[in-house]
């Protein structure tokens, strides 16, 4: 019914410092965005949108998503495989259709705020569930990516196993 407003980046499928969005609009409200844009920002970073368009046009934009989603989907393997190896009973993994994040549980019981400074005193970043909630959630989490490399992930998941030990 032309209500939905679709707002996107190319941060992450293709890198941060492109600092290229985009809007899908109903057509209706093209004239009243170009002229927020306007206000809010004077100047567009017109070589790279040339070159992204460039890239969408000649199709690489596809090809390169379809790269990606295969080489994340092997890294979100290798990090549940390693989390069911050496996590078990500390910390319950399972996959996801999107992002490149999982939403880890802990036990009940256990602090996810104390878990997290636990896994950084290790060197793993797994901030706590409970930072990005304005409610409690129902369990007690952490938030895993992977990123990296597999080795890198299964080296992380061992030190995370370490600081998470120290919590049951």
């Amino acid at each position: 019914d032309g209500r939905v407003i679709y707002v996107g980046t190319f941060s992450k499928v293709m890198l941060p410092s492109l600092r290229l969005g985009y809007l899908v609009l109903p057509p209706d409200l093209v004239d009243a965005f170009v002229a927020a844009r306007g206000v809010a920002d004077r100047h567009s970073p017109s070589v790279e949108q040339a070159a992204m368009a460039d890239f969408i046009t000649r199709g690489m934009l596809e090809r390169h998503i379809r790269r990606m989603r295969v080489l994340y989907a092997e890294r979100q393997e290798a990090l549940v495989q390693a989390a069911q190896a050496d996590l078990s009973g500390l910390l319950e993994v399972a996959p996801s259709d999107a992002g490149m994040h999982l939403m880890c549980w802990l036990p009940d019981g256990v602090e996810d705020a104390q878990a997290s400074r636990s896994a950084a005193a290790e060197r793993v970043e797994a901030p706590a569930l409970s930072s990005y909630a304005i409610e409690r959630y129902p369990r007690p989490g952490l938030m895993l990516g992977y990123a990296v490399p597999p080795d890198d992930t299964r080296a992380a998941v061992r030190r995370l196993a370490t600081a998470l030990r120290t919590q049951t």
